[in-house]
């Protein structure tokens, strides 16, 4: 019986512990809602829902190369360099002409925007879509790996910090080692892999 209560007990206690983290989270400037941080870009497909609109709602819409949507109702609407939540905003303020209080949800349903570039002794050199956070190593793996002619040491990455073209280097040998690891560094979008000769 006691087992049963001291059970009951630290179940309480850890269900208020859980509680009081989320609220912790939820009123920290810091903590960002989902959704918020992701920039829509060209190639992004969209869902965009206006509740009880069907015929304003679009299941699918692409962004197009200019950064555009065409909406049922309010026409063009600029959606590239917005998040969702901006988006959502937007289009709120362009649905008002038509119903009152229009609540809208833009789900991004696939991201084509994002991607990294591998050029040079790679088995297929391209565009990679990012998904989800890419490391050099796994770059190259989608890639299909390096060719027999490549410069193991010599690999580097191109990528554009505030307005200037930065080289960072990147040794396959060394990494695939164990060693170097600080080297095997997230990519980021527009990020070029270059893989000499």
């Amino acid at each position: 019986m006691v087992t049963y209560y001291f059970c009951r007990v630290l179940m309480c206690i850890s269900v208020c512990t859980i509680a009081v983290g989320f609220q912790a989270k939820a009123g920290d400037p810091t903590v960002t809602a989902p959704g918020s941080r992701y920039v829509i870009g060209a190639g992004d497909v969209l869902a965009i829902n206006v509740w009880k609109e069907p015929e304003a709602s679009l299941q699918t819409v692409v962004v197009r190369p200019d950064g555009f949507i065409s909406v049922p109702m309010v026409k063009e609407v600029e959606a590239a360099g917005l998040t969702p939540i901006e988006l959502e905003k937007e289009l709120s303020a362009k649905f008002a002409h038509f119903f009152r209080e229009a609540d809208i949800s833009v789900i991004v349903k696939e991201v084509h925007s994002e991607k990294v570039y591998l050029i040079g002794a790679v088995k297929k050199e391209g565009p990679i879509t990012v998904k989800a956070p890419l490391t050099v190593l796994q770059a190259v793996a989608e890639a299909g790996g390096l060719t027999d002619y490549a410069k193991r040491g010599k690999i580097y990455i191109l990528r554009r910090e505030d307005g200037k073209e930065v080289r960072l280097p990147f040794d396959y040998a060394a990494v695939i080692q164990g060693k170097r690891s600080e080297q095997n560094i997230i990519l980021r979008p527009g990020d070029t892999v270059v893989v000499p000769q």
